[in-house]
């Protein structure tokens, strides 16, 4: 995809009449599609806690879109191109300090009541209220919401916040005043019997499954079309690979190991895209004695062959990520080649011990290095158990970092206790990845916005390895008040170099939308010539909701 510095393309406000179907600008839908039918998702993931709050990061991709819808919906696939959802349109001052957003009126939530411009009022206040529930850190750029007339909420930030667009408006599920004004503790609600103005709700949920029905009185004329979704809870990959091969499910988003003859051979209805968006990294702790020296961070940097990584773990369908951390070919204009080049980042275990005898490592009769007070080089890295490409991937990064002297202990874990440790910090190294967004900017946000953190014990809905640095963090704020090209190339640079330098975290393989999905009952399917949302939603919000809305019966 060519670099579009989207946030200038915002700065007009985009307009859609009210009663319209706002999925008529996405992409028009395939006239007389059949109604109907039952889509079931399959993805490895973990067992459900039927909690469906939008604020809680460990399940919020289960209820925003369907259930709780945005704003605005941006395509992160399509230069950012922004759809009205529950605004019909939005506008920014002079100065892009001011955002005001007007409001759809007929929109109703599922328990009847009317969708009013005092509940988007409602929800980004809560969010000030409880900082916990600001997962994107917004309240650090806003410094007010406020109803105007009727149908109008006006947004007013600290200073010019653009990029901001992107969270505020696709990232945050709105929520019904007169249902969570009497919520004792938002933090810790769970929300089991969520009402939202999405076109599913809630009709049952196990540890084992949730299953969502239409909304009879959506606000899109005609729409859903499909009828019910299942999706299943699977702990690793093969069991859910097994049910989407054998045809049991439409819909799957995880890594099979040769998608060949376990997927694509078993019908020629199967089909698959999978677009690089974000990178598979290695979250350092910042806070550990060890790990708080750059010569460590470096030296790992240098001991792991990502190639070796992507091709042994992720058999090639995940290209190699590079250490300045921009997502290539998608964002590849963004990539400041030459810095990358003269860090010399390439697989290099001789430099990676030269730079630790430089440090005053010395290698022990174990192999393994020690500081110079007596301290081994041995970490634990948390992953998930339940990705079987991840656990081969870490097989290979601990082989190649014990040669350089490095010990790695491979703690694959279950989901829930993966998410609670990754969240609160407990971790010497983690293997993860972030969201992202429509530019490298917001991936880079979640990597090293300090602010977006928290101390270790609490759970940071970002910036994982609790990095901190005040420099840093006035490049991501600067970046937000421009919508200069030039200025938003000359920050992203020196952010690549933070990655470069300081080496907070190692991004080791491209993560990219893992999309499975059959044409034998349901059309309608994101592609490559029709990228109208990115391709497996059931993890990737308000996207799912995007696509769930396009399909129909055969």
């Amino acid at each position: 995809m060519a670099r579009t510095h989207w946030t200038i393309s915002l700065i007009a406000g985009l307009g859609l009449a009210a009663g319209v179907s706002p999925l008529a600008s996405v992409s028009a839908a395939a006239a007389g599609g059949g109604e109907g039918g039952t889509l079931t998702i399959s993805d490895a993931q973990f067992l459900w806690s039927c909690g469906f709050s939008p604020y809680n990061p460990q399940s919020n991709f289960l209820s925003v879109g369907v259930i709780y819808e945005t704003l605005m919906f941006v395509n992160t696939l399509q230069n950012a191109k922004v759809t009205p959802w529950l605004a019909t349109s939005y506008a920014w001052s002079d100065d892009n300090k001011v955002l005001t957003f007007t409001i759809r009126k007929g929109v109703k939530w599922t328990d009847g009541q009317p969708l009013t411009a005092a509940d988007i009022v409602f929800t980004f206040n809560l969010l000030k209220k409880f900082p916990a529930l600001d997962l994107n850190t917004v309240w650090a750029a806003l410094s007010s919401v406020a109803q105007k007339g009727d149908d109008q909420v006006v947004m007013t930030f600290n200073a010019p916040s653009v990029p901001y667009f992107y969270y505020i408006a696709d990232q945050v599920g709105i929520v019904p005043e007169h249902i969570w004004a009497n919520v004792k503790n938002p933090v810790t609600y769970a929300d089991a019997k969520p009402v939202g103005t999405g076109p599913f709700t809630i009709e049952r949920c196990t540890p084992q499954n949730v299953s969502y029905v239409k909304n009879p009185d959506y606000w899109q004329p005609g729409l859903p079309k499909i009828s019910r979704i299942e999706y299943p809870a699977f702990t690793t990959n093969p069991p859910a690979n097994a049910i989407l091969s054998t045809g049991g499910a439409q819909w799957g988003g995880q890594f099979i190991p040769n998608l060949k003859a376990e997927y694509l051979s078993k019908s020629r209805d199967n089909h698959y895209w999978f677009p690089p968006v974000v990178n598979v990294a290695i979250f350092i702790n910042q806070t550990n004695p060890l790990l708080k020296d750059v010569a460590v961070r470096r030296a790992m940097a240098f001991a792991i062959d990502r190639g070796r990584v992507a091709e042994i773990g992720e058999y090639g369908y995940e290209p190699a990520a590079n250490q300045a951390g921009i997502v290539t070919p998608t964002f590849a204009s963004w990539l400041d080649a030459a810095e990358l080049k003269a860090a010399g980042y390439t697989y290099d275990p001789k430099k990676a011990i030269a730079i630790l005898e430089q440090a005053g490592y010395k290698r022990g009769p174990d192999g393994v290095f020690a500081s110079p007070s007596g301290k081994r080089l041995s970490f634990t890295i948390i992953n998930q158990s339940a990705y079987t490409d991840w656990v081969a991937a870490l097989q290979v990064v601990s082989q190649e970092l014990a040669q350089a002297g490095i010990e790695l202990h491979v703690q694959n874990l279950a989901g829930d206790d993966y998410s609670a440790k990754l969240y609160n910090g407990n971790f010497d190294l983690a293997y993860a990845y972030e969201s992202g967004g429509p530019t490298p900017y917001y991936e880079f946000r979640q990597w090293l916005y300090g602010p977006a953190s928290a101390p270790i014990g609490k759970s940071a809905a970002t910036n994982w390895e609790r990095y901190s640095n005040k420099e840093t963090d006035a490049l991501i704020e600067r970046y937000a008040q421009t919508t200069s090209a030039s200025e938003q190339q000359e920050i992203m640079n020196k952010l690549e170099n933070v990655l470069l330098q300081d080496v907070p975290l190692i991004p080791v393989t491209e993560q990219v939308d893992w999309d499975e999905y059959s044409t034998g009952e349901f059309v309608g399917w994101p592609t490559p010539a029709d990228p109208y949302a990115q391709p497996f939603g059931g993890y990737t919000f308000p996207d799912w909701e995007i696509v769930v809305l396009r399909l129909q019966k055969k």
